[in-house]
């Protein structure tokens, strides 16, 4: 990324949440231009207790807040119209989510599903694919970003640089 006088970098931490797998992904923009940090699956075991699991999203998250020290984050709403049967667990780890954004004082957006598809491809309609495919180019990435979870954090991620991002770095 070119350093641009008078840009401020600002990094964002997109959120996809779910019991099982939380992805996660980490940008930095500087005025319009974004770089890719890093992504990854925090990944909980189904024969754990809930509250454990709980737990171990929490601290995960807090962590990478830690590491990473993003200014903001991103994370997808819920939107169950398939299995509404996993939007209580969903729920739950979105509770201990906003719980670790909150504790470290990060300003937490949350944007549906479409709203997420429109400002990565262009239109609310898209693919998962062509989603994933956009990711890919505009972080510049040589492979499409794995697994699911995570490409759709980035995705979240690259959403709030899109709607305020700059709003944010200009504090």
């Amino acid at each position: 990324m070119t350093n641009k006088p008078g840009l401020r970098a600002f990094r964002i931490i997109g959120i996809d949440p779910g019991l099982a797998s939380v992805g996660f992904g980490v940008l930095e923009t500087r005025g319009a231009t974004l770089r890719y940090l890093c992504h990854g699956c925090i990944v909980t075991r189904k024969e754990e207790e809930t509250g454990r699991r709980l737990l171990s999203i929490f601290a995960a998250v807090s962590d990478l807040i830690e590491e990473w020290a993003p200014g903001a984050a991103a994370m997808e709403s819920l939107y169950f119209w398939k299995n509404v049967s996993s939007a209580l667990p969903v729920s739950e780890a979105k509770g201990v989510i906003r719980l670790a954004f909150a504790r470290a004082s990060l300003p937490l957006a949350e944007y549906s599903p479409t709203a997420i598809k429109q400002a990565v491809s262009g239109s609310a309609r898209s693919e998962k694919a062509q989603v994933q495919e956009m990711v890919r180019i505009l972080l510049r990435l040589d492979e499409l970003p794995r697994p699911d979870h995570a490409a759709d954090a980035l995705a979240a991620a690259i959403c709030r640089a899109n709607h305020d991002g700059p709003l944010l770095a200009a504090r």
